[in-house]
């Protein structure tokens, strides 16, 4: 076999974790007011589907790249797949709202490793520019996931039962778990140092409390709460600098941050991807519930989005190379936070050619956004650092996703009292000033050291 074919089939793998995983995430977002009407509640407390997901994968995330060199990165990456078809399993047959947020436990137990592991070893497997043109056949997978989510989901839910939209991974994995087998190497690390259970106790109790904070139900209390989860964040965050400092293997040395690139895009990731996860959560419920269209119909007006978003992952190459990084990001994330800002035109009166028009806009620049902002931040890692800052990043990533379905369905919620209409234009808008606050973020990236290097 050449070496091509090995690395082909590392990147298969790693992008059907991925589809599985970003799949799941939105396929649910369709299917919430039929889910709520047949658990009897009401559609926006289903958000707690989506949010036990998202906080169970951050919250596990952390531990995926000392369990990929504890047991190795073939034997993890099975266990995750096996564990994500359990939940699926369990999501199909549950006929509770407790039920269901308790299966998708599992499936967040799984998810969690699927994403960091998966990148993890296309990272030690290929190198240099290769990687970045890795990441952007892996993402692809990651963004057709969450956009052809809702229209698989509206399909099964008017065409069966919300039951089986959970079914769909099940096949996918079972495929997976035999590809893993086959082409994964064995490469688990002699000796490896035990896990810094203290570390990702204080990380993880700073993404959850935050997650939480931004989750916390509208009612006269709200700020309080909030305030009280944000200082227990902030509180945990700063708890780590010197138990990092003191520990010879700490979860996360603090030299990673000395890689400018790595925390630039670290923080450029959230505060984008925190408007740009909310598009899939929020569109469906705009058009269903306030312009009356079927889960079908709401999930098909997505697809421009997904085929616009496949097409543009052949144009990052070129346009970073003549434009270097930081050109590429701070311009494609202002046309990102346009577009979603855009969606706050959506009406019974707007043209359908506009429509069209936004989601193919959305969709082509958010999925080049995702690649590059990837090669960013992890191509100038070390070696050594690269399975650390691989799970802080996917930390990271499972976070921004929480965090904007919560921020979108909360202003939902604030503003419905002005009308439906009015809510979701002032959700879009504010989304999307999100997104643009990012651009400012990717200001600070050290281009010289980023332009790519001759093939």
């Amino acid at each position: 076999m050449s070496k091509t074919s090995p690395h082909r089939a590392l990147l298969w793998i790693a992008a059907g974790g991925f589809f599985m995983q970003t799949l799941d995430t939105t396929i649910v977002n369709t299917a919430l007011p039929s889910i709520a009407h047949s658990l009897g509640v009401q559609p926006l407390a289903t958000q707690s589907i989506i949010i036990a997901y998202t906080l169970t994968m951050a919250l596990l995330t952390p531990a995926s790249g000392w369990l990929a060199d504890r047991y190795g990165s073939r034997r993890v990456y099975f266990v995750s797949i096996l564990l994500f078809v359990i939940g699926s399993l369990c999501c199909a047959g549950a006929h509770s709202l407790a039920q269901l947020v308790a299966a998708r436990v599992v499936q967040g137990a799984g998810g969690a490793m699927l994403v960091p592991i998966g990148r993890l070893v296309v990272l030690r497997a290929i190198r240099g520019e290769a990687y970045v043109a890795a990441l952007a056949m892996i993402s692809v997978a990651g963004q057709v996931g969450p956009i052809l989510g809702p229209t698989m989901g509206g399909w099964f839910v008017q065409s069966f039962s919300w039951h089986l939209i959970f079914l769909i991974n099940v096949p996918i994995g079972l495929a997976g778990m035999m590809a893993v087998r086959r082409f994964l190497p064995s490469d688990a690390v002699s000796g490896a140092p035990s896990f810094d259970f203290i570390g990702c106790g204080l990380l993880s109790l700073c993404m959850v409390a935050f997650s939480l904070a931004v989750e916390s139900p509208v009612h006269d209390h709200r700020l309080l709460i909030s305030g009280v989860l944000l200082a227990l964040s902030a509180a945990a965050a700063l708890a780590y600098i010197p138990h990092a400092r003191h520990r010879k293997n700490p979860l996360f040395r603090l030299s990673l941050f000395r890689e400018p690139n790595f925390s630039v895009g670290l923080m450029g990731n959230l505060v984008c991807r925190v408007g740009s996860s909310a598009v899939p959560f929020l569109l469906p419920l705009l058009l269903q519930l306030h312009l009356g269209y079927s889960p079908l119909h709401s999930g098909l007006m997505l697809l421009p989005a997904a085929i616009a978003g496949t097409i543009a992952k052949s144009w990052i190459a070129p346009l970073i190379r003549r434009y270097g990084y930081d050109a590429f990001l701070i311009w494609n994330t202002v046309l990102v936070g346009v577009s979603i800002a855009g969606f706050a035109s959506f009406s019974a009166s707007t043209p359908l050619a506009l429509e069209v028009s936004i989601l193919v806009l959305f969709g082509a620049c958010n999925s080049m956004q995702y690649a590059a902002m990837n090669g960013v931040t992890l191509k100038g890692l070390s070696s050594q650092d690269a399975g650390a800052g691989n799970s802080l990043f996917s930390m990271v990533q499972m976070l921004a996703m929480g965090l904007g379905v919560s921020m979108g369905g909360g202003l939902v919620s604030i503003f419905s009292g002005m009308g439906l209409e009015t809510a979701f234009r002032i959700t879009f808008i504010s989304v999307g000033l999100v997104t643009l606050a990012s651009a400012l973020v990717f200001r600070h990236l050290e281009a010289p050291q980023l332009e790519p290097q001759a093939a």
